[in-house]
């Protein structure tokens, strides 16, 4: 899948993603998006034999962002601890893939580096965010 901007692959998400409640994150839609970009740019990275184990923890770390944000959404937000959980979770692994994006800009255009690490940034400030929304002890 090729997109050119956020808006443009907005179009491409399915309802039953954007009605599911994890969504109205912001954070989430914005891994979600950096997921399918990581996804076109590691087509780029196979081509060379340096670029392909960085291939699969830039996919992998990239990946664990939102599916940690999904698996904690899924957990008791009364007290909201769990879910903070698993969004440090995501947290670690948005700043794993910034350090994967910056180990791969070798074999990916700049303009791609300084774009997915600004996104990587807003994911990671979403997150911090969120996790201080949810992860107060005096929820409840």
């Amino acid at each position: 899948m090729h997109v050119n901007s956020y808006e443009e692959w907005l179009e491409t998400v399915p309802t039953i993603i954007t009605k599911g409640p994890v969504w109205r994150f912001w954070g989430y839609r914005k891994a979600l998006f950096l997921y399918d970009l990581t996804w076109a740019d590691c087509d780029k990275l196979r081509t060379d034999p340096k670029g392909k184990p960085v291939m699969n923890q830039l996919i992998r770390s990239a990946g664990s962002i939102s599916a940690n944000m999904e698996e904690g959404y899924g957990r008791n937000l009364k007290n909201g601890q769990e879910y903070a959980y698993f969004l440090r979770v995501a947290l670690g692994s948005a700043r794993e893939t910034q350090g994967w994006y910056w180990r791969g800009r070798q074999l990916l255009p700049k303009s791609v580096i300084t774009h997915r690490l600004a996104l990587l940034d807003e994911i990671i400030s979403l997150t911090i965010n969120q996790i201080k929304r949810y992860g107060r002890k005096d929820r409840g």
